[in-house]
């Protein structure tokens, strides 16, 4: 009996995060990027098969003011592996997380999310405040650096 594979569209690399979105491939290609340009950064952590990761997504794609922002403010970088920064996982490897790290590539440990279980997570309800960490982030920018 042969298993059938289901066809699949092939991925771009917004993995549904946001097609008009400029994504770079790498960690390391959004350090270099990051700090040529002075944006900042924002990672995302996610899996395919994560539920909540899918939710988040589908409010992430769907907020014009998030799309708008991160096409135009930042360096963008979804991921669905660990890096090797371990600033990148302050307090575990769990999915969703999103970080943010200024051009000067330092971590901002101090931009959470609500929860204090998992300070980097967000959810589908959570997109405001997520908005109002973006505006943070660059504000921070221009006051720090």
């Amino acid at each position: 009996m042969a298993i059938k594979k289901e066809k699949r569209a092939p991925q771009t690399l917004s993995r549904g995060w946001g097609d008009d979105i400029t994504w770079v491939q790498t960690y390391e290609e959004g350090l270099y990027h990051s700090k040529k340009s002075n944006k900042p950064l924002m990672v995302i952590h996610h899996l395919e098969d994560c539920q909540y990761c899918q939710a988040l997504k589908v409010a992430f794609a769907e907020s014009d003011e998030i799309q708008e922002m991160a096409q135009n403010n930042f360096i963008m970088l979804n991921l669905m592996h660990e890096t090797t920064d371990k600033n990148l996982s302050p307090d575990g490897q769990y999915v969703p997380r999103i970080m943010f790290v200024d051009p000067s590539l330092t971590v901002r440990a101090d931009i959470t999310g609500k929860y204090s279980n998992r300070r980097y997570t967000y959810e589908p309800q959570d997109v405001p405040f997520l908005i109002e960490n973006m505006k943070k982030a660059l504000r921070l920018i221009q006051t720090e650096l």
